[in-house]
């Protein structure tokens, strides 16, 4: 099969053909049908231990081809279509599980698309806990993006602590930032987006956010959101993974608001403790969650029709989109169909 890979000798993505995998006990091999490039497949520096090339691609959806030993009477079919997370090697039971599959006691949780093959090919094996059915509205063409970037962004907006009303700020609007406004505003909160580049700003003023603002070139950004907001953003909640889009967060909140967590910066976030111990402001951190979480992202974005705003493209140019997405040139979604 086709499957586009890493090159850990070369350090560049290669189209290679390679063996259909097998599936494992609790294991479905999946027929891929769209897989979405995410910033963080950029991350390359975890590597799977063999050390040679693999699969990249966390963001999957397709359908159940065949079933290992395990994955029988789980209440999945052969031919199902099915979108999945990409944490392996963990019990999905122990309590370190029920937080993150990344905390499991018991196993050795590996990332597909990281430390193990991922999406980026025409099959997949994908464990059944990780699997959900897709509902019959859902176009699967356009989910594949909800299987981390959307859950995430879900996940976020559904625990930001708002009130119908209430100001979000999405600090970061890239993919995470236009799925997070597409549910705020399913959820009646009013966004703010920001972020330096004005054509992901106007993709998220397209999606629905009710002003958004160019940090880099707008230096009165601050005063103009908190005149806007009446004081500040009750909650803003940081997608982007830049020290400097953290550093800013906190002077856009109103007193009292909730600073949230979610972009992964290269350096340690830095926070002075005394307004947050004063209680001028509170944090709080999300992620995509446990398979557990996932249906309810998955029915709320079929029930409100949210659609991320995809760009289909030819998996032989993943080189060139990938040096795209490095010099931020990229402001939808990229999705490759099998």
């Amino acid at each position: 099969m086709k499957a586009a890979q890493f090159d850990m000798t070369s350090q560049k993505v290669v189209i290679n053909d390679v063996p259909i995998p097998e599936p494992n006990h609790d294991q479905f091999l999946v027929k891929i049908r769209a897989a979405s490039l995410c910033h963080s497949d950029l991350m390359v520096d975890t590597r799977p231990a063999s050390g040679g090339p693999f699969t990249m691609g966390h963001e999957g959806v397709g359908y159940i081809e065949r079933m290992g030993p395990g994955a029988e009477n789980r209440g999945f079919q052969v031919g199902d279509a099915v979108g999945f997370l990409y944490v392996i090697g963990c019990c999905y039971e122990c309590e370190g599980c029920s937080i993150q599959n990344v905390f499991c006691t018991t196993g050795k949780p590996l990332f597909q698309g990281f430390m193990a093959d991922g999406f980026f090919a025409e099959y997949a094996v994908v464990n059944w806990q990780n699997a959900a059915k897709l509902p019959s509205s859902m176009d699967i063409r356009r989910s594949s993006p909800l299987f981390c970037a959307g859950i995430t962004a879900f996940n976020t907006i559904d625990s930001c602590e708002l009130q119908p009303g209430q100001w979000l700020a999405v600090v970061g609007c890239g993919g995470l930032g236009q799925f997070a406004t597409q549910y705020a505003k399913a959820m009646g909160y009013k966004v703010v987006g920001i972020d330096i580049n004005d054509s992901v700003l106007q993709v998220c003023k397209r999606l629905g956010a009710d002003a958004v603002f160019n940090s880099r070139t707008d230096e009165n950004y601050v005063e103009e959101l908190k005149a806007l907001t009446n004081g500040g953003v009750h909650t803003a909640a940081v997608f982007s993974g830049s020290n400097v889009a953290y550093a800013g967060a906190p002077a856009i909140l109103r007193t009292g608001g909730l600073l949230m967590l979610v972009g992964l910066p290269p350096k340690p976030v830095e926070i002075s403790a005394l307004p947050f111990c004063l209680g001028a402001y509170r944090i709080k951190g999300e992620s995509i969650g446990t398979p557990r979480r996932m249906q309810k992202a998955i029915d709320f974005t079929a029930k409100h029709n949210i659609v991320p705003d995809v760009d289909f493209r030819d998996l032989d140019d993943l080189e060139s989109i990938v040096e795209d997405l490095k010099q931020g040139k990229v402001t939808t979604r990229i999705a490759f169909l099998f």
